[in-house]
């Protein structure tokens, strides 16, 4: 499954969700000072947490997020990896929606890698959590994890992690007794450190898939450009092969067309430059001979040469045609053509 990232649009809300994620924390640590203050509580805001129903893995997707059918899943699981809420906020993140997703579609090869992806994100994210001494947080993105892979690796040192430091968190608050109003701006300041934490995770995230998402379509685009570049030297070579043909096509019609009475015996020759050894055949001592017919316009000047055997194949061919094409032969009254064996010996 591709996902589209624009910059610019993500940035936007980002920021707007991060803008309402700290007004709501701000107003639910208002709310709970007020409630504090009426009671007159005298226990800690960690034991308050560890009193809350533990989050795991059969309750890690909420029911808001089963109910939702399978094609809702999808869209809502694209829409939040396209936003990067990739394991937040709770009931609203990719995480989640794969995860119901792939309760209603097992064979779902897409939901797999994407979780795939995801996991990886969500073991730093319950580390952090748990360094923030958030352990609401950590509880839940563990559970996350467990639901996801309930063998991985890294689950049961999360686990013990949480644990211990939620352990030594309640042992301070106990030591130290924090007042109400201190545990308020605590709350506060946590969740916005949450939260800002959480925008920075999901856009380094979001970088690195953008990364590799570029990485493979360059790969593609030169796939194409090489594709595209053997297409045209195929083609190219086509068009030489059916321009040869008809070179030869015409100097047969030529031939054919030619009167009766001008032949090979008409021919005088001007000028028969010796053909050039080529230079490899020179150092090996190769010798060899080319048969060439080729065709005498009215104006003496070859018009056409071509091989017709050669022995050995190929090693004089070219510069046997090569010196043919120079030959200069005095005016005749129609084309002629013939051949001529031309030798070519090392010794010579």
């Amino acid at each position: 499954m591709t996902f589209v990232n624009p910059q610019d649009r993500r940035s936007r809300r980002l920021s707007v969700v991060s803008q309402l994620s700290v007004a709501l924390a701000l107003c639910c640590a208002l709310a709970a000072c007020q409630k504090e203050e009426a009671a007159q509580p005298t226990a800690a805001a960690p034991a308050a947490t560890q009193a809350a129903p533990a989050v795991t893995a059969e309750t890690a997707v909420s029911a808001k997020v089963t109910a939702l059918t399978a094609d809702q899943l999808r869209e809502a699981a694209r829409k939040a990896y396209a936003e990067n809420r990739l394991y937040a906020p709770a009931e609203d993140n990719a995480v989640e929606y794969y995860l119901a997703l792939r309760d209603k579609a097992p064979g779902d090869a897409a939901v797999s890698s994407a979780l795939t992806d995801l996991l990886p994100m969500t073991v730093i994210a319950t580390e952090q959590s748990v360094n923030r001494e958030d352990f609401v947080e950590a509880q839940r993105l563990a559970a996350l994890l467990e639901k996801a892979d309930a063998q991985h690796p890294a689950l049961a040192r999360l686990k013990a992690s949480i644990a211990a430091q939620q352990d030594a968190s309640t042992k301070r608050a106990a030591q130290q007794q924090l007042t109400a109003e201190e545990e308020a701006k605590k709350k506060v300041e946590l969740e916005k450190k949450r939260v800002e934490d959480q925008k920075k995770q999901q856009e380094d995230a979001a970088r690195q898939l953008a990364t590799q998402q570029a990485a493979s379509k360059q790969a593609d685009d030169k796939a194409a450009a090489d594709k595209a570049a053997a297409d045209k030297a195929a083609a190219d070579q086509r068009a030489a092969d059916a321009r040869a043909a008809e070179q030869r096509a015409a100097a047969a019609r030529q031939a054919a067309a030619a009167p009766a009475s001008a032949d090979a015996s008409d021919l005088r020759p001007l000028s028969m430059p010796p053909p050039r050894y080529p230079p490899e055949a020179l150092r090996a001592g190769t010798s060899g001979e080319v048969q060439v017919e080729f065709t005498v316009g009215t104006d003496g000047s070859v018009t056409a040469a071509r091989v017709v055997r050669s022995n050995p194949a190929r090693i004089f061919d070219r510069e046997a045609v090569n010196a043919v094409r120079k030959w200069r032969f005095q005016p005749v009254d129609a084309p002629v053509t013939t051949r001529r064996t031309i030798g070519f010996n090392p010794q010579s």
